[in-house]
């Protein structure tokens, strides 16, 4: 029987754990982390600063904005240039006009921005070239203030929601982004649909438009802030105060041209004190809404716009 020494026999060896390495950070990138970080820091600070100096402008009191020791903090904190503005009835009305003019001008835009792009998006389309050289045109040539004016009328959109969302219905960059967008999705989803029966509209409404989600909630965003902000089309084409947009109230306001009985109470009680905060308070309440709705549709933001900006 033939024995084998402990020594000389055969050890099984395990294979040892591979050290995972982390990232060599150089010098020269850690120096770029820390500038990096700094440059971003100065970004925002210089970003919300204003913000947050109207804010406080906007609940301080007449003396200190005048003095100008308002910076970040309300000094001498009232909210009495608020209450004089929400108890005005016409504040309130035009409110209302503001939010049904841009829902309303909104969903027109999308609609014909998302019909005229999807037709864009086929290059086997007929006359392509020529629809494409049409939007671009408007770019960079306008009929002028005048002969918008004079068609406006005749065709009688004056004092209505028309005179706000046709003139403005599309915008030919936010067509060009939902083009591109369009034009990087698969041929071979539409051509499966149209081999099961789809016709034009059904690959539309059934296919494109579940993928596009990002793209659209981008076109909604940007259409609803330029709507939302929009005030001269009203100034132009709407004579009476009840169809005005809040824009409109608060930009006479500001003039000293409008008519209210309230408001009227401001530029004579409390005149000094409106006069010191009114334009705090107008900025405040007109980019309030927009700021509350951005944060649910930010994370479409960001990857609609990368998503449309794929092709040219």
């Amino acid at each position: 029987m033939v024995t084998i020494d402990a020594a000389e026999r055969p050890t099984e060896t395990k294979p040892r754990p591979r050290r995972r390495r982390g990232i060599q950070q150089t010098r020269g990138y850690r120096v770029f982390q820390v500038v990096n970080g700094i440059i971003l820091t100065l970004v925002v600070v210089v970003t919300l600063y204003p913000f947050v100096n109207i804010v406080a402008r906007s609940m301080s009191d007449e003396a200190y904005i005048i003095a100008g020791q308002v910076n970040l903090v309300p000094r001498g904190f009232t909210l009495e240039t608020y209450q004089l503005l929400m108890s005005d009835s016409l504040f309130w009305t035009n409110y209302r006009n503001t939010v049904f003019y841009t829902v309303t001008a909104t969903v027109i835009s999308i609609v014909m921005t998302t019909c005229y792009a999807y037709v864009l998006s086929k290059k086997q389309l007929k006359g392509r070239g020529m629809l494409v050289g049409i939007a671009v045109f408007t770019m960079f040539f306008t009929g002028g203030l005048i002969p918008n004016y004079v068609l406006v009328t005749s065709l009688g959109l004056k004092n209505s929601v028309w005179a706000i969302a046709l003139p403005n219905a599309i915008n030919v960059f936010n067509l060009l982004v939902m083009k591109a967008f369009f034009e990087s999705l698969p041929t071979e989803l539409e051509e499966a649909a149209a081999v099961d029966g789809l016709n034009t509209y059904g690959i539309l409404l059934r296919i494109v438009l579940p993928l596009s989600k990002a793209i659209v909630a981008t076109m909604v965003l940007f259409y609803a802030v330029a709507f939302w902000n929009s005030w001269f089309a009203a100034f132009l084409y709407m004579d009476r105060q009840e169809l005005w947009p809040v824009t409109v109230y608060l930009r006479n306001l500001i003039a000293g041209a409008t008519g209210a009985e309230n408001v009227g109470a401001i530029t004579e009680a409390n005149e000094v004190q409106a006069e010191a905060t009114l334009k705090a308070v107008t900025i405040v309440l007109t980019t309030l809404p927009i700021l509350l709705v951005y944060p649910f549709v930010q994370r479409y933001f960001v990857r609609g716009i990368m998503l449309g900006a794929v092709k040219g």
